[in-house]
């Protein structure tokens, strides 16, 4: 059995006094805890004195119990108070997402960053290697730019906003008022989901192209989920719209072993060949970003249907081999 520590005892000893509701003696408190009754004495005298609990002692039921406050309330440990496995989990979080996007919390996390080090300084737990032992590879990640703490205040305070927005396709900038209904991280990148007031629709705006964004006083209109999901989730990729065509993608026997195992849409449809390759079937509706990923497997992958996505892989492939040709 994991031999807890201080700290660890006491977090276990004030959820049994949290939850209950009639005293509870000592004895019976050594035995939920596994532990003696000198140690849970002096665990008491720790939670009283030096993190304020009130705990009574009860002369004629002869056990401890937390004195409620005027409303009815139970005691809570003051701070933050986590036990071992809870703290690490935190640890890994931190590390995961400063990997992800380094410093794009640093100044709202700092307080709770400087609490987590006080305390796992009590801890004997290795956390120290966190660091070290865990890495997030981004690829192709642009800096979420200055703006992306409005929109996340905007989008969480369910408000308004106004950004100046620059889309790469046409290379012009627009001013837009957008209700936000999500934040999204897609592949090392942020989105923002929302409908855009300006054309009437949902939109999916990619955080580094904003410009400028201010929020304001007026709520959010508020999109159903099964809307959003709808639109955002049911073709391929970051383009949203509803699903209109289905790729049909047949991989070779060696890609097979690991495209079978990959999940590149929620409602996609797999199965193997009798000669062992594999048929995937996606939902698309823009084919910009499926044509990528189907490129990046050459020779490996052919595209059975539609015509429109074979002969758009079939004309890629020609002006790449021409490039080369012309070298």
């Amino acid at each position: 059995m994991q031999k807890l520590d201080k700290f660890d005892r006491i977090y276990q000893l004030h959820n049994i006094l949290r939850t209950r509701r009639t005293p509870i003696s000592r004895a019976d408190l050594g035995t939920r805890m596994e532990c003696s009754e000198p140690t849970v004495f002096r665990l008491i005298r720790l939670l009283k004195d030096r993190l304020n609990a009130p705990i009574e002692w009860h002369d004629e039921l002869a056990g401890y119990y937390y004195r409620r406050d005027a409303e009815g309330g139970t005691y809570e440990l003051p701070g933050l108070w986590f036990n071992a496995k809870e703290l690490q989990a935190l640890i890994v979080f931190d590390r995961l997402f400063e990997s992800l996007e380094p410093g794009l919390l640093g100044e709202h996390l700092a307080p709770l960053s400087r609490r987590v080090t006080e305390l796992l300084e009590h801890k004997r737990l290795g956390l120290g290697e966190a660091a070290r032992r865990i890495r997030v590879l981004g690829m192709a990640a642009r800096p979420a730019g200055e703006w992306f703490h409005v929109l996340a205040g905007a989008t969480l305070q369910r408000h308004k906003l106004r950004i100046a927005y620059h889309g790469r396709e046409r290379d012009r900038v627009t001013e837009r008022e957008v209700s936000p209904q999500r934040l999204v991280h897609y592949r090392d990148n942020w989105y923002l989901d929302g409908y855009c007031h300006l054309r009437k629709g949902l939109r999916s705006f990619s955080v580094d192209r904003v410009r400028s964004a201010q929020e304001l006083d007026a709520p959010a209109d508020a999109i159903p989920d099964a809307e959003l999901d709808e639109h955002f989730a049911s073709s391929y990729g970051i383009f949203a719209g509803r699903a209109n065509k289905t790729a049909v993608l047949r991989f070779s026997v060696e890609r097979a072993r690991w495209v079978a195992d990959e999940r590149w849409h929620p409602r996609q449809e797999g199965q193997y060949t009798t000669d062992g390759r594999y048929e995937l079937r996606i939902p698309y509706r823009d084919e910009r970003e499926l044509l990528m990923d189907v490129l990046r497997h050459g020779a490996q992958v052919e595209v059975l249907a539609p015509e429109s996505l074979r002969a758009a892989v079939r004309g890629q492939l020609e002006r790449a081999l021409a490039r080369y040709a012309s070298s």
